[in-house]
């Protein structure tokens, strides 16, 4: 069976490596618009590099009237522990040498004002009590949490109330330096075909039944079939949706959100001294993607601060691509939904065109109403993130990711953006389970995916406390994260 598989980020990647661990007789191109794998938003700088667990995102547990619902932060912290034990299987494997060249050990924390205080306090009661986050630790003194994240509050008055949780086993992840470990792993190992500056144009089926994928390579026109297509192209998934002809295409219709980070080189001594991701709480009509954070990174070695994110309404479908590829991807029936959009989320479509023309001085603004003092203490500098695209569908707007499969099970993609890279492989391994069942229910496909996902149930994760620990300890040794064993 030919296979092909329209991106060569961390989606598109670890699609094509489960394909062909599981199912090792699959013909596998993958077409890619740039010059080399994860250079879009699996980028480092195109995303935060968050390991995200929902240790310390707000937003994935959302407060109704004083209810707070933890069932979003569950499953990512599930689909996040199926990750890493792909990951491990790829160290066990040699496919990857060193875990510290894309996965590092960093402080997960959350902080809050006098205003919000008792929603994380209630956050922190209900959070903690699973044994996902049993090691969440909470404070309102302001010595414990300086000792935590010193850069947020060595400048703070003693005086401004504060409260703030922390786990200490989150994780920064460079899913750049992943993918391309992984593509270089999935070419030389697997077989799987690289195709770089190939931008897919067009799909269709051809009279026999078999996708067509019409695309340009260094100006001449090139074409290639598939008995199977995944299209994992972020944003630039939706105008090839839309030429599909599937009778799904009409439902969906893309949301482009933009974004800048402000980003200071430390030293190594300083790394060591904050060594956190520290998430605060998103502003009212603001999209999730925009809850502010000051994050440590390590890029190739590297220490850096980054803090944002900035968001802005910018219609692209990727970084490197015109206005005039947005517009081209929209249809007639797309105008309802998109009005809809605009009307009845109209302080966030103000927001985001507020936050497009905020300049340098803002920016440093708002870092120091964040972290006082901090503007001053770094050389900081913007530079701008990835394109995400969200889904509008049925004419609303949603801040999650799709999986959507063809019904003859032959076209697959993945729409929307956050948790995005964090849960690659568990939302790659669902798609392959769609798109192919008869190959993944085989023995030796059962027997592969065993070994590489010891426990990839999240039900499982979720309800048995032990397996989850033996798991949890297991993979984080390998990656090298200390501290998850608990106290007896």
């Amino acid at each position: 069976m030919n296979v092909t598989i329209i991106g060569a980020g961390i989606m598109g990647t670890t699609f094509a490596i489960l394909a062909k661990e599981m199912a090792p007789q699959l013909d596998i191109t993958i077409l890619e618009r740039l010059g080399s794998a994860g250079a879009g938003n699996s980028w480092a700088f195109n995303n935060a590099g968050t390991g995200h667990e929902a240790n310390c995102e707000l937003n994935y547990t959302p407060v109704d009237e004083e209810v707070i619902s933890v069932e979003k932060a569950l499953k990512i912290h599930a689909q996040f522990n199926v990750a890493k034990q792909f990951w491990t299987y790829l160290l066990a494997k040699g496919a990857i040498k060193d875990p510290k060249t894309f996965i590092n050990q960093t402080k997960h924390c959350t902080i809050v004002s006098e205003s919000a205080i008792e929603e994380l306090r209630l956050r922190f009661k209900e959070m903690s009590a699973h044994h996902f986050f049993e090691h969440m630790q909470y404070s309102e003194d302001f010595d414990q949490i300086k000792s935590w994240i010193p850069f947020t509050m060595q400048d703070r008055p003693r005086h401004e109330k504060m409260a703030a949780t922390v786990i200490e086993t989150g994780t920064d992840v460079n899913f750049g330096a992943l993918t391309e470990q992984m593509a270089a792993h999935a070419e030389k190992d697997l077989g799987v075909v690289f195709e770089y500056n190939t931008h897919v144009k067009r799909v269709h089926r051809s009279p026999t039944g078999r996708w067509v994928v019409e695309a340009e390579s260094g100006g001449v026109a090139v074409q290639h079939r598939a008995d199977l297509l995944f299209v994992g192209a972020g944003g630039g998934a939706f105008p090839l949706l839309k030429k599909s002809h599937l009778p799904f295409r009409n439902r969906f219709a893309g949301f482009p959100v933009g974004g800048r980070f402000l980003q200071a080189p430390i030293s190594e001594e300083q790394a060591a001294d904050y060594r956190a991701k520290t998430y605060g709480k998103a502003k009212v009509g603001a999209p999730p993607m925009s809850v502010p954070h000051l994050d440590l990174r390590v890029v190739d070695g590297k220490h850096y601060l980054l803090f944002g994110p900035f968001a802005s309404f910018k219609p692209v479908l990727e970084r490197g691509r015109g206005v005039l590829d947005y517009v081209r991807s929209i249809r007639l029936h797309d105008i309802p939904g998109m009005v809809n959009v605009a009307l009845e989320h109209f302080p966030l479509v103000k927001y985001l065109v507020s936050e497009t023309f905020k300049g340098k001085q803002s920016m440093f603004d708002e870092l120091e109403n964040f972290a006082p003092g901090l503007s001053t203490k770094f050389d900081w500098a913007p530079i701008e993130a990835g394109q995400r695209v969200q889904i509008i569908k049925d004419g609303d707007l949603q801040m999650g990711t799709e999986i959507l499969v063809s019904t003859d099970k032959t076209y697959g993609t993945l729409l929307g953006a956050s948790p995005g890279a964090s849960v690659s492989p568990e939302v790659m391994l669902r798609c392959l389970e769609q798109m192919l069942p008869a190959v993944c229910a085989s023995d030796v496909a059962q027997a592969k995916r065993k070994e590489i996902f010891p426990e990839d149930d999240l039900e499982t994760l979720a309800q048995n406390p032990d397996r989850y620990r033996e798991i949890r300890d297991s993979v984080n040794q390998c990656l090298g994260i200390e501290g998850t064993t608990r106290n007896a």
